[in-house]
This record gives C-alpha cells, sequence and structure tokens, in this order.
C-alpha cells in the first residue's frame, strides 16, 4: 500500500477550517505519520516448467524434454502393426521399456512376444479379430495426424482385418509432461464403431500396455540382468496377487543402474470398468484391461463382452508417469488422489 504522509501543523489547520473556530497556532517541527508503509520489494524465484518439444516427421513424432529424448511415438507401418512410443525414458533419461522388437535387441533383451513393441493400445479380439498380436495380418493404421504441438500428438487411426477391410476407427491423444525428475505421458482413446457393430470379446489380452526392461521383470530371464521389480495396487496387493484385480492403480518398481524407478498407471474413473483389471505379468508386461473378466475372476465365458451399436464410441483414458523412487518415495496413491479428483 503506498504511503500516506501528513505533516502535524497541516493537520490543525485542517480541523481549524472544520469547525470554522479562529485559532493561533505555533508552527511546531513537522512530524510525519506513515500510514501503510510501502513494503520492500520482494524478488520470487521459481523453476520453470520443463519444456517438452515435438518434432514430427514422416514416420514419427519425436518428444524431448528440455532438449533431451523422452520418447517417439511411431506409426510406419512397415515397423510397427500399430502406433507406439519408443522408449519411454524416464527419469535421468533410462529407457524403461524393452528395446526389442521395436529396436535393436540389446544383450539380456527376451526374444518373446514380439507383438510386445514398448508401449501401445489395442485388443486381442475386435470384432473376432486378434489386433493383440497382429495374428493374420491385422493392423492399425495412423490415417492422419491432427495435431503436434503444445506437448500433445492427436491422430486417427483406422482398426485393418485381414482383408485390408476397415473393422473400425479411433482417435487418439497423447499428452507428454514432467514433475521434477518425473515424466508423465496422458493417454486417450476414442474407438467408434464407424463401420457397423462393434464387439469387444472377453480376453486378457489387452488393451492399453508397455513391456518393460528385463531389469524391471519380477522373474528373472534366462540369461538376463537381475530382476528387481515389484508390483503393488491400490489395494495394497503385491507381485502376483496383483495379476487381475481391479484397481485404480497399479505401480512397478526395481532398480536400473543402481538407481531405484519406476512406472505407475492410473485408470481414469469414467473408464469402463473402473476400477480396471491388470495383466501384470512377471515378466514384464504390464497392461490394463477391462475386457477380460472371464480370465482374471473366472466369470462365466463371455462376461466381459462389450458391445457397440453403430456408431457408437468408447472412450479410455490412462495417465502414466515414469517416476524416480519406489511406490512409496513417488507417492503414488497420493498423486492418484489428485489427479481423479481433478478429473471428475
Amino acid at each position: 500500500m503506498p504511503a500516506i504522509r501528513l505533516s502535524q501543523y497541516s493537520f490543525l489547520c485542517l480541523t481549524a477550517m472544520v469547525f470554522g473556530v479562529a485559532i493561533t497556532v505555533t508552527p511546531l517541527p513537522s512530524l510525519t505519520v506513515v500510514i501503510g508503509a510501502e513494503e520492500p520489494e520482494r524478488t520470487v524465484t521459481t523453476n520453470p516448467a520443463p519444456r517438452i518439444a515435438l518434432d514430427q516427421q514422416a514416420d514419427r513424432v519425436c518428444v524431448t524434454l528440455d532438449g533431451e529424448p523422452f520418447t517417439e511415438f511411431r506409426f510406419h507401418k512397415d515397423l510397427v502393426h500399430g502406433p507406439v512410443l519408443f522408449p519411454l525414458r524416464g527419469p535421468g533419461g533410462v529407457p524403461l521399456t524393452r528395446s526389442w522388437p521395436v529396436g535393436p535387441l540389446l544383450p539380456g533383451d527376451p526374444q518373446d512376444h514380439p507383438h510386445h513393441e514398448s508401449f501401445w493400445c489395442n485388443h486381442g479380439d475386435v470384432n473376432g479379430h486378434d489386433f493383440w498380436t497382429g495374428r493374420g495380418g491385422t493392423r492399425i493404421e495412423v490415417e492422419s495426424v491432427d495435431h503436434v504441438g503444445d506437448g500433445r500428438i492427436e491422430v486417427s487411426c483406422r482398426w485393418l482385418g485381414p482383408d485390408g477391410k476397415v473393422v473400425c476407427t479411433d482417435r487418439r491423444t497423447v499428452s507428454f509432461s514432467a514433475e521434477v525428475d518425473d515424466r508423465i505421458i496422458d493417454h486417450t482413446i476414442t474407438i467408434t464403431a464407424s463401420h457397423g457393430p462393434l464387439v469387444f470379446g472377453d480376453t486378457k489380452e489387452g488393451t492399453m500396455a508397455l513391456r518393460v526392461r528385463p531389469e524391471l521383470n519380477l522373474k528373472q530371464a534366462k540369461d538376463g540382468p537381475v530382476a528387481t521389480g515389484h508390483y503393488v495396487n491400490a489395494n495394497g496387493e503385491r507381485d502376483a496377487d496383483a495379476w487381475g484385480k481391479p484397481a485404480a492403480w497399479l505401480d512397478l518398481s526395481g532398480t536400473l543402474d543402481d538407481r531405484p524407478v519406476g512406472i505407475a498407471c492410473f485408470d481414469h474413473p469414467a473408464n469402463l470398468r473402473h476400477p480396471t483389471m491388470w495383466h501384470a505379468r512377471d515378466y514384464g508386461l504390464f497392461a490394463a484391461n477391462p475386457f477380460g473378466l472371464h480370465d482374471f475372476t473366472g466369470a462365466p465365458e463371455h462376461a466381459g463382452r462389450t458391445e457397440l451399436a453403430s456408431g457408437e464410441s468408447l472412450t479410455l483414458t490412462h495417465r502414466w508417469i515414469l517416476h524416480a523412487g519406489d511406490t512409496a518415495a513417488a507417492r503414488v496413491a497420493e498423486r492418484y488422489e489428485h489427479w481423479a479428483a481433478s478429473q471428475r
């Protein structure tokens, strides 16, 4: 507040004028009264927000954080059988997902499940077609790249059956951000029954998934590095007990290069059958799957079958956090509650 200053002499003169009384005043030494003295200026120092940059190329979009590689959104149909993120680099820029088969075969990489392409989203039974493995020649093609910028990629895709005909379409948005050392990926996919009715079958083979480096496995791969991974979910269930269980979030943490790191996945409160079930394998597959009721829970066959009438859509949203430390150190439970509350 600016200072207001009145001398004692001027105050007395003002009083005489108000009451209309003639008085003789002997000037006194000036006395200054300060009301609401100005506060000294403060200098506030804040750390600038990490800068996400996107570089669009012919077959991919390269994502950097403060000039350092974060990941690449790859979609060339001759390289992968659907759009993927590869690799996912966590705190310190350390890759957290398996290199093969999208990248080169690295020492210790197990060569199982060639359809586990780093980070992807599809399903193993869509109108009877297996998009999870690509068996029979199914594939998901990026039809158009609709937006690249502001830390966000938006694309439109079409799901092609073995005969090359369109089964359905989707629009997916992938956004990137960071909090201190942790890196964040928000993934939203809206699948539309654009070419007739759509049926998602009840199978454990799906849906929003990634495959971690063997060091983060729970079970050591043959001739691979020591496995250090541990799962824990929102209910406190750990490791093998987390497989197939419904939970609002799941975290996998372990040690890479003598540094504790982890990956958490948050299931959006509005998602189908929230809290989702988790296809969380000890060999490094980490997937959220709302469809596999029969496989996961022993429910009657086809209990998880989900139908969309022609023109209807299904939206699934997940947040992935690539974090430093284990589940507790990364405050995964607290961060989920904060995020979920912000989405309502």
